[in-house]
C-alpha cells in the first residue's frame, strides 16, 4: 500500500510508529548490553587491542561495502519485511554464538563472524527504519523524533554497562546472549504487528541496475549542493569525533593520570547529556531554520572541542562538563541534520541517499583512526581535539555562508507544508515528480549564489 506522512495528528496516526518505535527501543538495549559483555569478555580473554579492533573492524566493513547497494534494495524491497528479515538474521547470529558457548566450543573468529553478520543484516535495517519513519510521522515531528532517537541511544548508553556487568556476575555467557534474541524476537514481533507504507515509486526501479539505484543516489545529492554540503560536514564530523572518542582512554590515562573510574565517569557525564539533550529536542522540536540550528550548534561544539584540548592535567572535572555538554550538543545537531535529510529526499529514494550517508559516514571512522594515531603518539592527545575543534570551526562557518545550504530551510518549509485537500502551488503539481520538483527547487536556490 502507497502512502504518505498522516496529516492529521490522532492516537491512531502515530500508533504503528509508536508500536514499531517501541520494539525497536527494546531491541537496542539488549544489543547494548550484550555488546558490553562480548567487549568486555575479549578483553578478559585475550586481554588484546588488536582483538577488539578487528571486532570494530567486522562491524564496519559492511557498512562502507555493503550500505550503497543495500540501499537500493531497501528502495525496491517492501520495508516492514526487510527490517523483519535483518532483525531475524541478527537474532541467527547471535544463536549461533549462544550454541557455542553453551557447548565451550568458542572461538574468537566465531564472534567475528557473528559480529560480521549482524552489522551486514544493519545495513539494510537502519536505511529502512529511516525510510519508514518518514512515511509514518508528520515531517514537523521528524526532529522530536530524532530527538527522542538520541534520548534512547544515551539512556542505553547510561544502563547498558552496569547491567552488563551485573548479568556477568549472574549468568553464564549463553544465557546473557539470549536476551539479544529475545529483544530482537520483541522487535520482529512489533514490526508484525503494524502496517508500514510504502512510498509511491516515481521512477521504474526494477528496469535498473542496482548499481544505477545507487548511481541515482549519488546523482541527487550531486545536483543537491546544499544537501551534498551537509552530508560531507557529516562525514568530517565522523573522521574528527570518532578518533576522539577512541583516544578518550588515552586522554584519560596520559594527560589526567586517571584509571578506568575516570573513564567511567566521562561516558556517564556523556550519555546523561545525549538524554536531557534528547529530550530537550523532543519537547522543542528543533525550531523551523534546522540547517542554521545545526551548523550554529556545530560551530560551539567546534570551540568546546578545543577547550577540552586545552584543559590542564588538573582540570579534570571541568573536562567531564565540557564532555557533557559536546554530547548535548552533538544530540542536537544529529537531531536536525537527520529531520532535514527526512524532509527533503524524496521517499521513493530515501533508502540510497540513507545508505550511502551511512557508508560514507562509516568509512570515514578508520580513516580517522589511521590519522589520529600517529599524531596522537608524537604530540599527544589533547592537540587532535584542538585540532578538530578548528577545523570544525572554519568548515562549519564555510557552509553556514554558503547560499546553498542557507536555502535548504525554505526548500524543507515548504516541502513539509502540509495540506490534506490539493498539493502546494508550484511545489508539487499533480503532473510533475516529487524528486524532479525538489531538485529543481535546489537548482533555482543554487542559482542565486
Amino acid at each position: 500500500m502507497l502512502s504518505e506522512p498522516p496529516k492529521e495528528e490522532t492516537i491512531e496516526s502515530v500508533r504503528p510508529f509508536a508500536i514499531m518505535w517501541g520494539g525497536q527501543a527494546v531491541s537496542l538495549f539488549g544489543s547494548r548490553l550484550v555488546r558490553f559483555t562480548i567487549v568486555w569478555y575479549l578483553t578478559l580473554q585475550t586481554g588484546s587491542a588488536t582483538v577488539l579492533a578487528i571486532t570494530m573492524i567486522m562491524a564496519l566493513l559492511p557498512q562502507i561495502l555493503i550500505a550503497p547497494f543495500a540501499g537500493s534494495y531497501v528502495d525496491r524491497w517492501n520495508r516492514r519485511r526487510t527490517m523483519i528479515v535483518a532483525d531475524t538474521i541478527t537474532a541467527l547470529s547471535i544463536l549461533f554464538l549462544v550454541a557455542m558457548f553453551y557447548f565451550g566450543t568458542i572461538e574468537i573468529w566465531h564472534i567475528y563472524l557473528a559480529m560480521l553478520i549482524g552489522s551486514a543484516a544493519g545495513a539494510f535495517h537502519w536505511p529502512a527504519m529511516l525510510a519508514s519513519t518518514t512515511l509514518m510521522v508528520p515531517k514537523k515531528h521528524l526532529s522530536r523524533i530524532a530527538g527522542m532517537n538520541q534520548t534512547l541511544q544515551g539512556a542505553a548508553g547510561i544502563l547498558a554497562p552496569p547491567l552488563g556487568a551485573l548479568v556477568l556476575i549472574l549468568l553464564p555467557m549463553s544465557a546473557i546472549l539470549m536476551i539479544d534474541v529475545v529483544t530482537a524476537v520483541i522487535a520482529i514481533g512489533a514490526l508484525a504487528a503494524v502496517h508500514v507504507p510504502q512510498p509511491e515509486r516515481k521512477s521504474p526501479l526494477v528496469e535498473k541496475s542496482v548499481l544505477g539505484d545507487m548511481m541515482d543516489g549519488f546523482r541527487f545529492l550531486r545536483k543537491s549542493r546544499g544537501l551534498l554540503v551537509i552530508v560531507l560536514m557529516g562525514m568530517f564530523l565522523n573522521l574528527v569525533g570518532g578518533p576522539a572518542s577512541t583516544l578518550i582512554p588515552i586522554l584519560v590515562t596520559n594527560h589526567f593520570h586517571g584509571d578506568v573510574t575516570y573513564l567511567a565517569i566521562i561516558q556517564s557525564a556523556s550519555a546523561i547529556g545525549m538524554v536531557l539533550s534528547g529530550v530537550f529536542l523532543g519537547i522543542w522540536g528543533g525550531g523551523k531554520k534546522r540547517t542554521v540550528t545545526a551548523l550554529v550548534t556545530l560551530i560551539l561544539m567546534g570551540i568546546v572541542d578545543i577547550l577540552i584540548g586545552l584543559m590542564p592535567p588538573d582540570a579534570f572535572l571541568q573536562a567531564t562538563a565540557l564532555f557533557f555538554l559536546v554530547a548535548a550538543l552533538g544530540t542536537i545537531v544529529n537531531g536536525s541534520i537527520l529531520a532535514l535529510l527526512q524532509s527533503t529526499i524524496p521517499g521513493d529514494m530515501q533508502g540510497r541517499v540513507f545508505a550511502l550517508v551511512g557508508a560514507g559516514a562509516a568509512a570515514m571512522m578508520p580513516i580517522g583512526l589511521v590519522i589520529a594515531g600517529p599524531v596522537a603518539d608524537v604530540y599527544g592527545v589533547p592537540i587532535w581535539f584542538i585540532a578538530s575543534g578548528v577545523g570544525t570551526i572554519v568548515l562549519t562557518t564555510a557552509a553556514l555562508l554558503a547560499p546553498s545550504v542557507r536555502a535548504l530551510d525554505d526548500v524543507m518549509e515548504t516541502a513539509s507544508a502540509e495540506s490534506p485537500e490539493e498539493p502546494i502551488e508550484g511545489l508539487v503539481p499533480n503532473s510533475e515528480d516529487e524528486e524532479t520538483v525538489i531538485l529543481q527547487a535546489h537548482d533555482e536556490l543554487n542559482e542565486t549564489e
